[in-house]
């Protein structure tokens, strides 16, 4: 398909929606998310007739416009690269500071916007490990008659660069999603992040290791000091809290001092924060999570994984599902496994039989085409 026709996709839907119904919009893995003012101006039925468009609800404050993985990419950046629809875009951060969403609803969906634009990395990530775990396992070196000592060491760095960069660097990417999200100067919240995995702090992981020697700073005498690898939590505060630092300061900055002194003052402010308060603090709040989610997976006769089951299509219907998110990638920064997906699957492919049964049993036209609509999205997600 040409770009063309992503375009002409991408204007038509905001044609139908209303340019001056459009508050914002972003993307995530299978949607064009819209913040609308008015709802009821949609028609659904024209929507859902537009080329490539699999479906639309309304949810979380959001009008959301089925597309599937990887069309939806392609949609998006086709309307960011038309310039009657780029100021939408750039409203967005306005937008979301006036959005209706409230309370927990607002968390959530902030917590999705910081989150969505670092999957696709840390999905590629994941194959790359799936991918080491079975090229490196003792069965199939067997069946070569190898072992790990026969792999060349420069060939195990340079996959080592593929399995560890992005985790290694997770808190940066986190933290420049937060500043893009909260109307910040991303590369600002990137450098803020990289300090807190700087090579001169003590590396998160070598101090939990009790064989490595290696010990936290301890400054004051009772603060412990070290590198935050894998610390989804504390990058998160940090950006937010952050990006809004940075937002007041330029809101008071003479223009003339204000190119050097506002990252300045950001950057140091943060950095002492993040480092000597909220680190340690919000460290024990992340190791808590963590025990609890796995102590719960584990529990006995598949209590875990019931409760589970039984909470995540509620979170789906009511847009909180995205919490899970920050739990998961918690789970594969700090031990390289995510369980939790295992199980949040098992409600996907659920929901794809579920969907089959209604396109093979439905009697009118409506009801097939529905259900294979659902069908077909239900299976790109899972």
């Amino acid at each position: 398909m040409s770009e063309n026709r992503y375009e002409r996709i991408g204007k038509e839907i905001v044609r139908v929606i209303g340019e001056d119904n459009i508050e914002s919009y972003v993307h995530c893995a299978t949607r064009l998310r819209f913040s609308v003012k008015d709802r009821e101006k949609i028609d659904d039925e024209a929507i859902e007739k537009i080329d490539e468009v699999k479906g639309v609800f309304f949810n979380a404050g959001q009008y959301q416009v089925i597309l599937g993985t990887g069309t939806v990419n392609k949609v998006y950046l086709a309307l960011r690269g038309d310039g009657t629809t780029q100021e939408i875009e750039e409203t967005k951060n306005d937008a979301a500071s006036t959005s209706k969403d409230k309370g927990i609803r607002k968390a959530v969906r902030t917590l999705a916007d910081i989150f969505i634009p670092i999957i696709p990395i840390i999905g590629a990530t994941g194959l790359f490990l799936g991918l080491k775990g079975v090229l490196f396992s003792d069965a199939v070196l067997g069946l070569m008659g190898m072992s790990i000592d026969d792999i060349p060491g420069y060939l195990q760095t340079l996959i080592s660069v593929l399995t560890d960069t992005a985790f290694a660097f997770l808190p940066a990417l986190i933290c420049w999603s937060a500043f893009r999200n909260f109307g910040g100067m991303p590369i600002i919240g990137f450098v803020l992040g990289l300090m807190l995995v700087s090579p001169a702090l003590p590396n998160a992981y070598a101090v939990a290791d009790i064989n490595s020697g290696v010990e936290p700073i301890m400054e004051f005498g009772f603060i412990p000091v070290v590198g935050y690898q894998g610390s989804v939590l504390t990058a998160l505060v940090v950006g937010i809290l952050g990006a809004k630092l940075e937002k007041q300061l330029r809101a008071v900055m003479p223009n003339a001092l204000d190119l050097i002194f506002t990252p300045f003052f950001v950057l140091l402010c943060m950095m002492i924060t993040g480092l000597l308060i909220l680190g340690p603090l919000l460290h024990f709040v992340e190791t808590g999570l963590i025990t609890v989610v796995t102590q719960l997976i584990e529990a006995p006769l598949g209590i875990g994984g019931l409760v589970i089951g039984f909470i995540y299509p509620l979170a789906v219907m009511t847009g909180m599902h995205h919490l899970f998110i920050m739990i998961e990638t918690t789970l594969l920064a700090n031990t390289s496994f995510n369980p939790l997906i295992t199980l949040c699957a098992m409600y996907g492919f659920a929901n794809a039989g579920t969907c089959l049964a209604i396109t093979l049993k439905a009697k009118k036209k409506y009801g097939k085409s529905y259900g294979s609509k659902c069908y077909c999205y239900t299976i790109a997600r899972c």
